[in-house]
């Protein structure tokens, strides 16, 4: 996200929304105060269990060394993020040292038990697959993991073998599967229909729109929890905007930068269940965070913000 700008009066404001959520005791208008409204959260069809609408991706942003001027914005990061409601953190194998930056981070906070762990197998054949993933515990620093999916559907029957077995075990909570790239999205679907998947995990927003065809409806349909990455589009969507004012009429959704009017557009679909910008920005987690508090598009006000982007 390194397209984004925010100004110098929003950071102001985002900086004191973060000490209102640590016990603070400023006070802000309602109205110029969004992100003080709960964060809000939908539940996970498969249980109930209710799920913040916003979470952290770690792609590229949580793969870095140990050292104290790579680590002190990340740890800044998680630990707003949890102060501000935040719960599913995601990450895989693929991602370098992410997985173990997160178990890092959260041990020194001390929020390894407020978080939701989610994270990959990314591999082939069923005895690599459960040491990956036992390396995946271990780097994590968990004993159950909240949700394990099958990255990109990578030898997808093999290990959701794996994952069914050891979710009845109680090893972990969720099982579910993943892709990144449209042209797998009747793989997907396939997957989905044959059934006992928690959770997909798939790339939507108004730039990467395939999704909302026929995966969303049918994740809806199949009582599926939907996590979606890259909702702004590898930055494409930033770049698409650059230089331009956020119009007015995003006050209409609640949305004070573009990000949250990204955001909402995604969230106001309702077979999604959480959305996961990757940052390791602690104002741009601040800002994404704001889009899962207030009103939210319906179908109709979806269609007008595409429209209207469209036409910049």
């Amino acid at each position: 996200m390194n397209d984004r700008k925010i100004s110098a009066s929003r950071r102001r404001s985002l900086g004191i929304l973060v000490a209102a959520a640590l016990g603070g005791t400023v006070r802000l208008p309602q109205a110029a105060d969004p992100v003080r409204r709960p964060l809000a959260s939908r539940p996970i069809p498969s249980t109930g269990e209710p799920l913040p609408v916003i979470g952290l991706g770690t792609y590229r942003s949580f793969d870095i060394g140990d050292s104290e001027a790579e680590s002190a914005p990340l740890r800044e990061v998680l630990r707003r993020f949890v102060a501000g409601g935040g719960r599913l953190i995601d990450s895989s194998p693929m991602y370098g040292r992410s997985e173990a930056t997160i178990g890092r981070l959260a041990g020194e906070l001390g929020v390894g038990d407020r978080l939701f762990h989610a994270t990959k197998v990314w591999t082939r054949g069923r005895d690599d697959g459960i040491d990956q993933m036992a390396r995946s515990f271990a780097r994590m620093g968990v004993e159950r993991m909240d949700l394990m999916e099958v990255h990109n559907l990578l030898d997808v029957d093999t290990h959701l073998e794996t994952l069914r077995a050891w979710r009845r075990e109680g090893r972990i909570r969720y099982l579910g599967v993943t892709h990144y790239h449209a042209g797998a999205y009747g793989e997907l679907a396939s997957v989905l229909e044959r059934g006992n998947i928690d959770f997909v995990q798939l790339n939507f927003s108004i730039g990467e729109p395939e999704a909302e065809r026929h995966l969303l409806p049918l994740a809806r349909d199949r009582g599926i929890a939907v996590i979606v990455n890259r909702p702004f589009a590898k930055g494409a969507l930033f770049r698409w905007v650059r230089g331009r004012a956020v119009p007015p009429w995003a006050a209409d959704y609640g949305a004070a930068s573009w990000a949250q009017l990204f955001l909402k557009f995604i969230l106001g679909h309702p077979a999604v269940t959480c959305a996961i910008p990757a940052t390791g920005n602690p104002e741009h987690l601040l800002d994404n965070l704001a889009a899962g508090a207030g009103p939210l598009p319906d179908q109709a006000g979806r269609r007008l913000i595409s429209t209207r982007l469209a036409d910049l």
